[in-house]
């Protein structure tokens, strides 16, 4: 691997090459998972990670934990797994840049804040924000002062603040969720990729790992009474709105009349796994048993017939990931019963051939796999990219 840059790269190996969402480190982490678990080998791990670092690692401001130094890092770190220090001096290297990177996006948060401006999904979501990098954190420096002062941030983004004359959560961004899906004045996103639910799924999983700073148990309060409100009941089972508009906030009425599709990245399943984690991590049985219950509903019948791809983000192998993870601490048997059925659906809708990519594509549809076959947690632990261990 050549050294890392603050600049961004271009050629055949710059975003597609250093992307965990669609590039070659998917690919990779499956590589080194399998290597780990004997159902593939270290010379075509090696060779994967290799491919998926062959050139300069982005680590410019840009970069977050599907893109870049943080995804490298990452990668290479799955691959210590088994307790053998692989690629040292990488680690080593890319830790620096990632350490700089967090302190420079801390301040950039900073300098919003102070300026009265709304924030952007890039500042927070997981994808390429500050809570992606809090994922990283807690799996390679959970006592460092970045980690703290990155949950005080998280803890502060979850105070309402003006914008614009309206009381709004802090998360607030002024775009839209998606170019297609316009919400004119900006929305409050609820999902694990963008939105609240990955800022309590970080909060909580801070919490049960023993790391802690002031603000941190009211701020996951805050956030659980936030999905309270906006729980909607059905037959069905419990769901929530994707996101929320300027007048669904001022008249308390979610203009979604229906559940999406359960889904890890915008559904109940990121939803409620994010809840469990927050009730366990609270002491609070009665809420981990509504957030269970949640998830259970929407691995059955109408709900789970909403899903049909395959892949992580918004499919069947994020919601087995998802799953797989919550019965673990489950206080029942039901999302665990409910798996070897869902196993069988992700065996049967394989992805595109030629899309290796780890969110919509072969290597996260293949890790899910994975985790279905053995029924036991992956060992390189990937799934903390997704907030859900």
């Amino acid at each position: 691997m050549t050294a890392a840059t603050e600049q961004p790269t271009t050629g055949a190996n710059g975003a597609g090459g250093q992307s965990l969402a669609t590039g070659s480190v998917g690919p990779a982490l499956l590589a080194i998972e399998q290597a780990l678990t004997s159902t593939g080998d270290w010379t075509a791990a090696r060779h994967l990670v290799a491919q998926a670092t062959g050139g300069p690692v982005d680590a410019g401001r840009h970069a977050g934990l599907y893109y870049g130094a943080p995804a490298v890092l990452f990668m290479l770190n799955a691959a210590t797994a088994d307790g053998n220090d692989r690629y040292v001096a990488a680690r080593q290297h890319l830790t620096s840049h990632v350490r700089r990177l967090v302190r420079d996006r801390l301040t950039d948060a900073d300098d919003r804040l102070r300026h009265g401006q709304p924030a952007t999904f890039a500042e927070h979501d997981l994808f390429y924000g500050l809570t992606g990098f809090g994922a990283l954190l807690l799996q390679i420096l959970p006592d460092s002062d970045e980690l703290g002062d990155l949950l005080t941030y998280v803890a502060q983004l979850t105070e309402p603040r003006m914008y614009g004359g309206q009381l709004l959560p802090g998360w607030w961004v002024d775009h839209d969720p998606d170019p297609t899906l316009p919400t004119p004045g900006g929305h409050a996103n609820l999902g694990m990729a963008h939105g609240a639910a990955g800022l309590l799924a970080l909060l909580a999983l801070a919490t049960r790992n023993g790391r802690q700073v002031d603000g941190q148990t009211e701020a996951i309060e805050r956030l659980c009474a936030w999905f309270d409100q906006w729980r909607q009941d059905t037959a069905q089972g419990p769901w929530w709105p994707q996101w929320l508009t300027r007048d669904e906030l001022r008249t308390g009425r979610s203009k979604q009349e229906v559940p999406g599709r359960p889904s890890w990245c915008y559904g109940a399943p990121g939803i409620a796994r994010a809840l469990q984690l927050a009730a366990i991590a609270t002491n609070q049985p009665a809420r981990q048993t509504a957030a269970e219950t949640a998830l259970t509903a929407s691995m059955t019948g109408p709900q789970l017939d909403r899903l049909t791809e395959p892949g992580i983000c918004h499919g069947l192998a994020g919601l087995h990931a998802t799953a797989h993870r919550a019965a673990q601490d489950a206080r029942t048997a039901d999302i665990a019963a409910q798996l070897p059925a869902l196993a069988a659906r992700l065996t049967q809708r394989s992805p595109r051939p030629d899309h290796a990519g780890f969110l919509t594509g072969h290597s996260g549809w293949s890790l899910a796999l994975e985790t279905a076959r053995t029924s036991t947690p992956p060992r390189t632990r990937w799934d903390t990219c997704l907030l859900i261990a």
